[in-house]
């Protein structure tokens, strides 16, 4: 592995990043992250240079790709769907995933991508659009910041990252270099929930006093029982570590299921949650939560995983509560569906889940039933949507300040779990004000080099 870089700065708490950034110090953080890779503070955004171009509705949008194995490679055929994508390049630390992402590019086009272990090289092209972050969710802030101090809009994959600081300073990175960014909750964009929401927002059932979200899983892959040990051939593992503490390897916690380790995501709270959890917040229109708590534990994997496999959390708003509940392994949740949500109204029950929608009445109501099913979950939708954005420079449907809303409401259901403790959450200053363990938690250290900024 080369040199690893300084990410401008100091790692800063969230009071200090905003005097930072309304005193106008991002431009100085980004030019020396800029200097730093060895470029020229004059290809920056923040100075004039690329990014500020607006396409054309015709014209083709350049884009690549960080972390083009499984959910980047469904993403990867969902950009390529589209005859105004140039897929220039993409980037792993596996050369293996390289390959397979440069051939599905090369029979979907002709042309052949360049190929990168490290994005920040990828990202360094002054010949790309908009960047694609598909990696491990402890990797999503750098390169999604990057991507914005540097020009590019970005298509990020949910959750916004592994910690609220995280998702803060990405957006703020967006707001301060106006850029385009989606988070990749592809369900905003199927046309079966706009339709189930509309219905909720008419009023229709009337008073809603809770709302329940549940994710039971039973097709979750789990890490081996007995995991390999050696690091794969043309695997880069300490910049696949980036951030996060160092350990040896075991493909216990690397690709597909690193999802199941703290130091790389949050479970299914984070990988499920925020879906279900986003068209639950897009239903009562985004309100900030006031107090969390949350229960649970490994009942059936106690060893082969950090996350619970068992979990559920409760969230307080002003008006209504929301409930959160899964497990893994076990298939058969609420009204006899594997995941959903459901709108508790004065009148009816509205019941949503990722192929259909349902209106039960209450007892002596005078609503009607109905049950509508969905033809498509909105994965190329919520791509076009963003590719549409790219040139119009209007918010995309899951604008990054949203996605960092929801992501944020998921990440609270886990600091509950870790404290043990009901949380109070203050979401002006983005504090835990009654628990100083879960408010330290709520950014991630670095491991360094590397460092938000």
């Amino acid at each position: 592995m080369g040199k690893t870089r300084n990410w401008g700065g100091p790692f800063m708490n969230l009071e200090t990043r905003r005097t930072f950034i309304k005193h106008g110090a991002i431009a100085a953080a980004g030019t020396s992250f800029w200097n730093s890779l060895g470029g020229s503070a004059q290809g920056s955004p923040l100075y004039g240079g690329i990014g500020n171009t607006v396409l054309g509705a015709n014209e083709r949008v350049r884009v690549g790709i960080v972390g083009p194995g499984g959910r980047g490679t469904h993403l990867m055929g969902s950009f390529l769907e589209q005859e105004d994508v140039e897929f220039l390049a993409v980037c792993d630390i596996d050369d293996a995933r390289i390959l397979d992402a440069q051939k599905k590019v090369e029979e979907s086009r002709g042309t052949k991508p360049e190929g990168y272990r490290d994005f920040r090289k990828l990202i360094d092209r002054d010949d790309l659009d908009a960047v694609i972050v598909a990696t491990p969710d402890h990797w999503h802030a750098l390169p999604t910041i990057y991507s914005c101090q540097t020009g590019k809009d970005v298509y990020c994959e949910k959750p916004l990252a592994t910690s609220i600081g995280e998702g803060r300073a990405m957006l703020e990175a967006a707001r301060a270099s106006d850029r385009i960014v989606q988070m990749g909750t592809q369900w905003k964009s199927a046309p079966h929930m706009k339709e189930a929401m509309e219905y909720l927002h008419s009023g229709k059932i009337g008073k809603v006093r809770q709302v329940r979200c549940w994710a039971y899983l039973d097709w979750s892959r789990l890490p081996a029982e007995n995991p390999g040990t050696t690091i794969p051939e043309g695997v880069d593992y300490d910049l696949w570590l980036g951030p996060s503490p160092k350990r040896d390897f075991d493909e216990a916690h690397f690709h597909y299921t690193f999802r199941w380790f703290w130091d790389y995501a949050g479970g299914l709270m984070t990988d499920w949650g925020v879906h279900l959890l986003n068209i639950a917040m897009w239903g009562m229109g985004s309100p900030n939560p006031n107090l969390i708590s949350s229960t649970g534990g490994r009942f059936i994997y106690p060893d082969r995983i950090d996350t619970p496999d068992t979990q559920q959390a409760i969230y307080q708003f002003d008006d209504f509560i929301l409930i959160w509940e899964h497990q893994m392994k076990g298939g058969i949740g609420p009204y006899n569906r594997p995941h959903g949500m459901a709108f508790s109204g004065k009148d009816a029950l509205l019941i949503v889940d990722g192929e259909s929608w349902e209106v039960i009445p209450e007892k002596d109501s005078s609503v009607e039933a109905e049950k509508h099913e969905g033809e498509d979950a909105g994965h190329v939708a919520h791509v076009r949507n963003f590719l549409d954005c790219v040139k119009s420079r209007e918010k995309p449907a899951m604008d990054i300040e949203i996605g960092h809303n929801v992501s944020t409401v998921a990440h609270l259901g886990n600091l509950a779990y870790l404290s043990k403790d009901a949380l109070h959450w203050n979401p002006e200053s983005e504090r835990v004000t009654n628990n100083s363990e879960a408010d330290s938690m709520v950014t991630k250290a670095y491991r360094q080099p590397w460092k938000l900024g």
